[in-house]
């Protein structure tokens, strides 16, 4: 029997019932592939031609060992892993005894790599901490179990390792074991089991030691083996759509796991977000009609009426459904790469749902090591924090708490498509189910009408310079003479008002083109034709000021005027100031500028004049023929923001 790298659904049934999840977790040099190569050993579960591999690498990168295996080189499957002994990507391995079956996640120590270690713990039930018994609770071992406990572990069994360095000292292990105690009970761990441990020679691990005779409890495979880690199941039905089966015209079914509660023939569902009831008639597997089914079973279920339900939705027990809101406050695990803005746009994932969501506000991080709470303005790479979340739809869900599947999120950045964050849902907002959209009679279809125009949003981007403001400026100029109703949002101008108190650190960028999307908004809502001329630097937030507008109501004019052109026309000496060092976070120079990569009309300046561009633009706009990746040639001969 050879060990393999396997998910979790590629386990059989037959041994789900007494499968158990688990990571192994801790600091970087603690020994956490040694244990479990070596608990694999011990349980049978190296076949001989890997166990002649395993003596030959072992000779190979670690002749200093001798006859000695390195059970590390089970696990740590990466050649970079292998040449620096260290632990980089999740390795899951299966493997079982008469007594179980298990799948173990290997998790990497190093804290850039935290974002793996939290991806092994989102599915696992159970983490076996190591500890390194010379150096005993380590900042890495904080964070780990803070993870652990924020994913909702709450079971752990605490190794400490290399118990054979410190003479088998029973002070040491107590000292480390009482004070992990503390450490798990203050982060809502409810179980720890401690047990030392000598992981290259197996004391303690698939046997018991015999040079550790103080210690009376089981060696760890016996521990778990024998240990309870049944997770409690939600009490309500719940059962997230992930797919509306159509084989043909004489059957419709909605496809999905069941996450929580137990659901009969006949029971009453709800799909929410909306309101639409029905029963259920039919409870659909590959095995056949049951008469019904809970929580963990993959069903289909037929209701008694046809409803609109797609993917995304969930059906609900109808006496008791699930909360509906679209502001939460949630516990944040940011996993990219470049740091998380507030107001910036991200694709939220929850259940079989996504919708565009963004972090409203940061309340604090927490510093894993003290557990404090810090103020902070964003969020770097594996950093925690509490965050007020919104959604441009409402959407069913629960607490992380309650149900992990309505509860956990992640974030997905709308760029590059890269996870960048996982989430916990603590609460909904109230002000989310307080706080109604009013109906009024008239609208900005009545409005425009009375004005005689068609509202719209013209979005000047570009560099500081570029021409923006000009054109912009001459545009509204000949739209007011012709009759129309207009409106100038100019960047400088907003930030002595509206946006007075934001500077120009990334943050304050995102949160100052928000605010003038959401004005630029409520204008053209007011039948008016809103010009905003801001340098708007990030894709990220031009897709999401386009899409506040209707189809139609927005288009983004890409003012494309070289940087060296800009410098050159400097007319408020900032390009100066910035490359002197006096000015920080200046577009162009210190900060990036994302060029729209297709934007509605593309203004180049190659031998024309602002007022010719300018005249050019407003007959597209007056014909009505500005489409996509129009291009106006010219040159841009006055500059302004």
């Amino acid at each position: 029997m050879a060990t393999g790298t396997v998910t979790p659904t590629e386990v059989s049934a037959s041994n789900a019932k007494r499968l158990l999840r688990f990571i192994t977790c801790g600091s970087v040099d603690d020994g956490k592939s040694t244990l479990l190569g070596r608990l694999l050993y011990d349980a049978g579960m190296v076949p001989e031609d890997q166990l002649a591999v395993l003596t030959r690498d072992s000779r190979k990168l670690h002749a200093e060992l001798g006859d000695k295996l390195d059970f590390s080189l089970l696990t740590d499957g990466l050649d970079a892993e292998r040449q620096q002994g260290i632990t980089i990507d999740v390795a899951y391995r299966y493997f079982h005894t008469a007594r179980r079956s298990f799948i173990v996640a290997d998790c990497p120590g190093h804290e850039q790599y935290t974002r793996n270690m939290a991806t092994g713990a989102s599915n696992a039930e159970l983490a076996v901490v190591l500890v390194d018994a010379r150096k005993g609770l380590l900042t890495q071992t904080r964070r780990h179990t803070y993870i652990c406990g924020l994913l909702g572990i709450r079971q752990v069994v605490l190794a400490v390792n290399k118990m054979d360095l410190v003479g088998y000292d029973q002070a040491v292990y107590d000292a480390i074991a009482d004070e992990y105690c503390v450490l798990a009970k203050d982060l809502g761990i409810a179980r720890v089991q401690c047990l030392p441990v000598v992981a290259p020679t197996g004391e303690n691990v698939g046997t018991r030691s015999s040079c550790m005779t103080w210690y009376d409890g089981p060696c760890l495979l016996e521990l778990l083996e024998s240990t309870d880690a049944t997770i409690a199941q939600a009490d309500d039905f719940r059962m997230p759509v992930q797919w509306v089966s159509r084989p043909d015209q004489s059957f419709r079914g909605y496809a999905g796991t069941i996450c929580g509660g137990r659901v009969t023939c006949g029971d009453e569902v709800i799909v929410q977000p909306g309101v639409q009831r029905a029963r259920i008639e039919r409870i659909v597997t590959a095995s056949g009609d049951l008469l019904s089914a809970s929580s963990g079973q993959a069903v289909t279920l037929c209701l008694d009426r046809e409803l609109d339900a797609s993917r995304g939705d969930v059906i609900a027990a109808a006496l008791r459904p699930a909360p509906v809101a679209d502001q939460f406050n949630c516990h944040l695990l940011w996993m990219g790469d470049a740091v998380l803005l507030p107001n910036r746009t991200y694709v939220l994932k929850i259940g079989t749902r996504e919708v565009n969501a963004r972090v409203m506000s940061i309340k604090h991080k927490v510093d894993v090591n003290t557990q404090a709470k810090l103020a902070a303005r964003h969020l770097e790479l594996n950093e925690v924090g509490y965050c007020t979340m919104g959604m441009d739809g409402a959407i069913a869900f629960e607490s992380f708490a309650t149900n992990p599947t309505l509860g956990g999120f992640i974030l997905i950045d709308r760029q590059s498509n890269a996870t960048v964050a996982c989430g916990m849902l603590d609460y909904a907002l109230g002000r989310s189910s307080n706080v109604q959209w009013q109906h009024v009679d008239i609208d900005k279809v009545v409005r425009g009408r009375s004005k005689g125009q068609h509202p719209l949003c013209l979005w000047f981007t570009g560099l500081s310079g570029a021409g923006k403001s000009t054109i912009a400026n001459l545009v509204e100029r000949r739209l007011h003479v012709l009759g129309y109703h207009t409106y100038l949002l100019d960047g400088d101008n907003v930030r002595h008002g509206i946006n007075k108190d934001l500077g120009f650190t990334p943050e304050d960028r995102v949160e100052n083109i928000r605010r003038i999307a959401e004005v630029a908004h409520l204008m053209v809502d007011a039948g008016l034709i809103v010009l905003v001329s801001v340098i708007s630097p990030y894709r990220s937030e031009r897709r999401s000021a386009r899409e506040l507008f209707a189809e139609g109501e927005f288009m983004e004019v890409f003012v494309d005027t070289p940087l060296e052109e800009c410098e050159r026309r400097d007319a408020k000496g900032l390009y100066q100031k910035a490359r002197a060092g006096l000015i920080r976070n200046f577009t162009g120079i210190d900060a990036p500028y994302e060029r729209p990569e297709s934007p509605d009309v593309h203004l180049h300046s190659s031998g024309q004049h602002a007022e010719h561009l300018a005249e050019q633009l407003t007959e597209r706009l007056l014909a009505g023929i500005a489409a996509p990746h129009d291009v106006v040639d010219g040159d841009t001969e006055e500059s302004a923001e």
